[in-house]
């Protein structure tokens, strides 16, 4: 930036206000789709591994004892989370300093290319406990990618959106999450639908990590497009004048003004986590275990299960833009404590629902995922409007990924060891125990509704 242009910029021609939002509203919409469609494959890359765990647990573990092999599996779906705080932080860190469109690109390549190996990778009966390494690793690449996508999605969406609309361009965030996963489940289905059971475990399952990696060609055309956030380049431009204009006086009262400015983002990272543990256990919960619960403990068939879950969560994904327009009008906080009070009322009798039967998983996964997606559709915004601009995707990063990786990633896990040793209700427990987390935490942060985020940690 030359000296002229600070001092132009010094002098008051940085405009301020929701016009500022987007540059156009035609350019913010196009970079709108390119994000959440990009998203959307992500999930589903991500998601095809809970799908197909216990074809996996088959192929790449040792099957001598399938309870063993099935753990072993959502373990490595567990390590893939815990390395998201780190691509959170990392990528996050990366998408505060070059912007937006960059991390989602490199993040976008990244998923894209683990699940191609995960889709050619020799089984555990050709290559031995190799096979079960290079999972992990590739699973690991995906979890540090998929923390700085998350993160980066999440506040890039925020800052395009209009002020008064951002609870429900926000919602189309968790739309590619549920999207995603909703693919998956659908995929899943289809191929077990049309193949054999021996087929499915013999290649079938490699089938959605293959199509993972041809979409991502398709992906990348559409982010190549897209524009970068104003509100990141506002927040730029503004940093840049102030390295060049300001006097070296002024500089003197920084490391104040960042003393505090760090307890305030330590006190905001802390509520972010404890209001997503109750969302993301739901979530992980119904989205990633509820159809292997089904298969394994109830004996649904396999395709009935993917069915049920895809067609439900297509209903409650349908919800989404409902719950964020309706945050957009009567605030944040309202809509996140109709999840978490309807998810404590009903986790028990919804998991006790779940028979052999289609309609048993299809009702509960659809009234469960109808309370996710009430506070999955304002998390964008809700997050967003939690940091200031230069250190809000970093923020984002670490919180987010942190919560979703302690809570989320575990779920599946601990739902089958819970369950596998006869503990039941101590699944229950901890769901309802999180949710009340989330209500602590919501009442504790303040109500964001239309802020504009270029003046977030300002006051």
């Amino acid at each position: 930036m030359t000296t002229s242009n600070a001092r132009t910029v010094a002098t008051g021609d940085i405009r301020t206000g929701p016009e500022l939002t987007t540059r156009s509203n035609p350019s913010a919409r196009r970079s709108l789709v390119a994000s959440t469609i990009g998203q959307l494959f992500e999930w589903y890359e991500w998601t095809a591994y809970a799908v197909f765990a216990p074809f996996i647990a088959a192929v790449m573990f040792n099957d001598s004892n399938p309870v063993s092999a099935l753990l072993a599996t959502l373990a490595v779906f567990a390590v893939g989370f815990l390395m998201r705080p780190l691509g959170g932080v990392v990528f996050g860190r990366i998408a505060d300093v070059k912007g937006r469109k960059y991390v989602l690109i490199v993040t976008m390549l990244m998923m894209a290319s683990a699940s191609l190996v995960m889709g050619l990778l020799p089984g555990y009966e050709s290559i031995g406990i190799l096979a079960s390494v290079l999972l992990l690793a590739s699973r690991m690449i995906q979890g540090f990618a998929h923390g700085g996508e998350s993160a980066t999605a999440n506040t890039y969406v925020a800052e395009i959106a209009p002020p008064h609309r951002r609870g429900m361009w926000g919602s189309l965030v968790f739309v590619a999450i549920m999207g995603g996963t909703v693919t998956a489940y659908a995929i899943g289905g289809s191929i077990t639908a049309f193949l054999t059971e021996s087929a499915v475990g013999d290649w079938g399952w490699r089938v959605p990590f293959l199509l993972g990696a041809v979409f991502a060609v398709f992906v990348l055309y559409l982010r190549t497009g897209m524009e970068e956030s104003d509100v990141f380049d506002r927040a730029d431009t503004a940093q840049a004048v102030e390295q060049e204009v300001v006097p070296a006086a002024a500089q003197t009262v920084a490391p104040a003004a960042a003393g505090y400015t760090r307890g305030r983002l330590t006190k905001a990272i802390a509520l972010v986590v404890m209001m997503v543990s109750g969302i993301t256990v739901a979530h992980y919960t119904w989205s990633s275990y509820a159809s292997t619960y089904a298969i394994t403990e109830q004996g649904m068939d396999p395709n009935t299960a993917f069915w049920a879950i895809t067609a439900s969560q297509f209903l409650a994904l349908l919800t989404l833009p409902l719950w964020g327009l309706l945050s957009d009008h009567i605030g944040r906080r309202p809509v996140v404590l109709i999840f978490a009070v309807g998810t404590i009322i009903t986790t028990i009798p919804l998991k006790a629902m779940i028979a052999d039967e289609f309609w048993t998983l299809f009702l509960a996964s659809f009234i469960a995922m109808t309370f996710v997606a009430a506070a999955g559709s304002i998390l964008s915004s809700m997050m967003s409007e939690a940091f200031p601009t230069k250190v809000r995707t970093a923020g984002i990063g670490f919180a987010y990924s942190l919560s979703v990786a302690a809570f989320g990633g575990s779920a599946p896990y601990l739902n089958a060891l819970f369950i596998g040793r006869g503990l039941d209700w101590l699944v229950n427990v901890y769901i309802i125990v999180l949710c009340l987390c989330t209500i602590g935490a919501t009442l504790m942060m303040k109500e964001t509704r239309g802020i504009d985020l270029h003046t977030v940690g300002q006051h």
